[in-house]
């Protein structure tokens, strides 16, 4: 535990004066009546066994918390390294590496060339800033990568999200503003939030967007992405292709006979691409020793289709390059001509301000739900906020050399995976490509047919689209959530890519919201089990580790006799799915187990409460039905029966004993949570008047839990019983065997012996001498073990030698108590807590006081 420095006699006298002038009661819970003299001794509270070892936890400190959570200096060179990733592995790059990223980069850097140009258009950019953001994108992230797969660059859905953004500032300030520099701003503010996430290591935050809503976003996108390139693939114009989906169809639809030659360049070119993947899909399966020429001849479609269409555009219009059949691209700069410091100010960043939420949420989701599904795939795994600084410190940059905002892309990071880079350094192999594209290339650009490049979009985002079959799937997982999905998608065309992302992530987290605050608890029955596995019934004192754990004995011999099962709970409404037809009995008349399904806390509380409370009631009756003399002393709320009801003392529900709380589910709890403990605990003391009920904990799993509980009177029991004396009590600890027959290690010793016993039984029956060589790996008694080892020809044998060898049938070792003996009525599972809440019933029933004169200790060995 980590110390207080300020721990000192001084310190603590200062503490305690403060305390007192200020009226603060340090000692105010006076646990187990340590301030009652002469009432309890000190058996109420501690734990005499001659073997065993006594345990006190300790509560947490403020310390401890701050020595927790603050880093230590190596912490911190660590986590200076960390913002570094390629150091960890680039001195060990070697030549295998080298080739398959040389391959997987080449390959890349094929596709991202015409697909940038495309998503530029997208972003209503000249297609060679498109060209910019694919250099700066995959030439800066491998520096801070955690995968080796994504490939950051122009993107469909954010370029058409940067594409509203100016359309939008466009449509208030004209041309004030250069639409480059707004980008190139865009990406700047972006790329620096997005980048203060990562650095601060909030990358969970990512979390909280849910699967349905970045699916939702995805198919809603890529739809109106795909909608809205039609009239170009068309040649149709006249209209605003950035209106709402649904109303770019009806206007595509209202205008279709104005289509033009475009039509023949982008039709075809989309037929094409869907042909060829087709055709490489089916040739895979067909010939699987060719697979990997398939795919890549799947691969590089798209850069086939271009320069197929380029060549005939260049045909067709090589004569009258001033009045082409068909759209063109036109004039690409060679080089970095937009190159320069980004025009970034106030007023700009106040013009896009509102859209600058849902360009940070997609770069963020985009980027770090592909991460992680490829790191899934190929087994490593990604640092989400160390991601999120690759990505922010790559559209802080990329604006120097005219770039627009990137991020991961799904298609080129599917094509980097099976094309088997090796390490994050292929990016800088894609980067040299598109160096050369951008200034070897830009005359044959020139002849890129729109339509054409319109038909890649298309066939790009197509598969963005969440197929019918995985939303089936979604359905039989969560139905509720599959509306999410559906009202997403609707959102996103009916209105925008923006009131689409905020929709399905608002009300994904309203759904995490209601989860939570309606969260029910269910109150839990016992029932007596025995394992079975085919027709054999697992013995109960067969050893329970190791592989001669498990010996059965068939179910047909009639005999229970020896079989020990074991105690389970279920929800008593088998609301778990539990077979309804298993009777399960109340764990003892007065005595509820109350079980919390998402944990507690103060959304929550009062749900869970409440219906605990008003089962309890319905259940049982008040210890003293006559506790009101006269009818007007009865609370308005509590009128009494009726006069045709029976007399109360015929009322045959028990009185309330005791509650045990099931908190496996639960990590934290805060003020309002157990204030709203403290308040039914005083609620059902008056019910349960002149008797106090019992309350007790299981699985408690965090140690601030537990102070907190403690802090609010539970863990120990109640100083009052029902007569205004002061009584013992009886503790009933879990307790653990250290070393002994029972112990986890002497399992592990049980299993080794028996498998060398098994050894070398059979190179003795080989050898002609039958089982006389076997020997144990211990000391203690191998001339016992030897002589029962004579007899031994089979498994069972062996275990019986073993199991006869003195070495595992004596116990040497101590016990010890598993969780602190300061509070009793904390248990480390719910059978600890009903031994110990029967026990302390029964007791008080019949009148015994807790414990005998020396304190006795009943509970459950743990091994």
């Amino acid at each position: 535990m980590a110390s207080n420095p300020f721990a000192s006699p001084g310190a603590s006298k200062v503490g305690h004066g403060l305390a007192k002038v200020l009226g603060i009661k340090i000692n105010y819970r006076n646990e187990m009546g340590r301030d009652q003299d002469d009432h309890l001794t000190r058996g109420e509270s501690a734990f005499s066994v001659e073997s065993a070892d006594d345990y006190v936890e300790a509560e947490p400190t403020i310390w401890e918390w701050f020595d927790s959570v603050i880093p230590s200096g190596r912490q911190f060179v660590n986590y200076l390294w960390s913002l570094f990733p390629f150091t960890h592995w680039i001195l060990h790059y070697n030549l295998q590496w080298l080739i398959g990223d040389l391959i997987a980069g080449i390959t890349v850097g094929a596709v991202v060339v015409p697909q940038g140009m495309a998503y530029a258009s997208l972003a209503t950019l000249p297609v060679e800033f498109g060209l910019y953001s694919s250099f700066m994108g995959v030439l800066i992230y491998w520096f801070f990568a955690t995968s080796k797969d994504i490939t950051i660059g122009p993107v469909a859905v954010l370029s058409t999200v940067t594409g509203n953004v100016l359309t939008e500032v466009t449509d208030k300030y004209g041309d004030k503003y250069a639409p480059q520099d707004v980008a190139g701003a865009l990406a700047i503010i972006g790329g620096a939030i997005v980048c203060f996430i990562g650095v601060v290591r909030l990358g969970w935050l990512v979390e909280f967007i849910s699967l349905t809503a970045i699916s939702a976003f995805m198919t809603g996108s890529a739809i109106n992405i795909a909608v809205g390139q039609v009239p170009t693939l068309m040649g149709i114009t006249g209209f605003s292709t950035r209106d709402a989906t649904y109303k770019v169809v009806i206007n595509t639809l209202k205008h279709l006979g104005r289509t033009k030659l475009d039509a023949a360049m982008g039709l075809t070119a989309l037929a094409m691409l869907y042909i060829i993947r087709s055709a490489c899909t089916y040739g895979s399966k067909r010939f699987p020793r060719q697979k990997k020429a398939f795919f890549y001849a799947s691969t590089l479609r798209t850069v086939f289709v271009i320069l197929l269409y380029t060549l005939i555009s260049w045909l067709v219009n090589r004569h009258h390059r001033d009045h082409t059949k068909f759209k063109v691209l036109g004039k690409v700069p060679r080089g970095f001509q937009h190159a320069k410091v980004p025009y970034v100010t106030t007023d700009m960043i106040s013009a896009f301000a509102n859209e600058l939420p849902a360009t940070v949420i997609v770069l963020l989701i985009e980027h770090i739900s592909i991460a992680k599904s490829f790191g899934r795939v190929n087994n490593y795994t990604i640092n989400p906020s160390q991601e999120l600084v690759a990505i922010g410190v790559t559209n802080l940059l990329a604006p120097f050399l005219g770039a627009y905002p990137a991020t991961g892309s799904f298609s080129r990071t599917a094509i980097k995976s099976k094309a088997g880079v090796r390490t994050p350094f292929a990016g800088v192999i894609t980067a040299i490509v598109v160096l050369l594209a951008i200034y070897a290339l830009p005359a044959v650009f020139f002849y890129i047919p729109n339509a054409s490049l319109s038909g890649v979009i298309i066939h790009a985002v197509g598969d963005l689209i969440t197929p019918p079959n995985t939303v089936y799937q979604f359905w039989r997982i969560s139905p509720l959530e599959v509306l999410i999905f559906f009202a997403g998608v609707f959102v996103t065309v009916f209105a925008s890519i923006e009131d689409g992302v905020y929709t399905t992530i608002t009300v994904s987290a309203a759904l995490l919201l209601w989860r939570v605050f309606k969260a029910r608890g269910r109150f839990l029955g016992k029932v007596k089990i025995h394992s079975v596995v085919g027709d054999h019934l697992i013995q109960g004192d067969e050893p329970k580790y190791g592989s001669n754990a498990g010996n059965t004995r068939n179910l047909k011999s009639g005999e229970d006799n020896g079989l020990s099962g074991r105690d389970i709970f279920l929800p008593i409404d088998h609301h778990d799915g539990s077979n309804p037809e298993i009777q399960l009995r109340t764990p003892y008349p007065g005595i509820f187990i109350y079980r919390f399904s998402e944990g507690y806390n103060y959304p929550n509380a009062n749900h869970y409460l409440d219906y605990m409370v008003h089962t309890i009631f319905q259940q049982t009756q008040r210890t003293d039905p006559f506790s009101y003399p006269k009818k007007g002393d009865r609370p308005w709320n509590d009128p009494g029966p009726r006069k045709n009801v029976k007399d109360p003392a015929q009322d045959a529900r028990p009185t309330l004993k005791a509650i045990i709380l099931d908190f496996a589910s639960v990590n934290n709890v805060d003020i309002t949570s157990v204030q709203h403990l403290i308040d039914v605990r005083n609620q059902l003391d008056r019910y349960a008047a002149p008797e106090v009920v019992e309350w007790h904990f299981a699985h408690i799993n965090n140690r601030w839990t537990k102070r907190a509980l403690a802090a609010a009177g539970f863990g120990y029991p109640s100083i009052a019983s029902s007569d205004g004396q002061f009584h013992r009590w009886k503790p009933v600890f879990s307790v653990a065997e250290l070393g002994g027959k029972d112990s986890a290690a002497e399992a592990a010793e049980f299993t080794e012996n028996r498998a060398e016993a098994k050894r070398r039984s059979r190179s003795g029956s080989r050898a002609g001498i039958g089982g006389h060589d076997i020997e144990t790996a211990t000391d203690v008694n191998r001339r016992d073990f030897n002589l029962a080892a004579e007899d031994s020809s089979s498994h069972n044998s062996i275990d019986k030698t073993l199991n006869t060898t003195r070495a595992y049938t004596q116990s040497t070792g101590k016990i010890a108590v598993v969780q602190g003996i300061n509070r009793p009525l904390f248990h480390i599972d719910l059978t600890s807590a009903l031994q110990s809440a029967i026990t302390n019933v029964e007791r008080h029933r019949v009148g015994k006081p807790a414990v005998t004169p020396k304190d006795t200790v009943e509970g459950e060995v743990a091994v």
